[in-house]
């Protein structure tokens, strides 16, 4: 079953370039360094609200990733412009 995992956050007025540099870099590492990423998508409520949405093919290879994502300098990197950060996993369990 795929699991999406949604991680809203803040971020100051005037990053959101650097953001976006820094999600698409977060976004290879972890697709090189473990599998079932299966789409990663960022967006924006307002200028400052932010959310990111990654849909995993299992809840196995976002728990994998979750092991590796804190030693890579992609996910200090990115994670560095965010404040205020919540995440939620949402079991998929019904797609049309």
């Amino acid at each position: 079953m795929s699991v999406i995992t949604l991680t809203q956050f803040t971020i100051e007025p005037g990053v959101a370039g650097a953001l976006r540099t820094r999600h698409t870099e977060l976004v290879a590492a972890i697709r090189s360094a473990t599998p079932g990423l299966v789409e990663a998508r960022l967006g924006s409520v307002d200028e400052q609200t932010w959310v990111g949405i990654w849909r995993w093919d299992c809840a196995e290879h976002l728990q994998a990733a979750r092991r590796i994502a804190p030693d890579l300098p992609e996910t200090a990197a990115a994670f560095s412009l965010a404040r205020a950060i919540t995440a939620d996993d949402v079991a998929v369990v019904d797609e049309h």
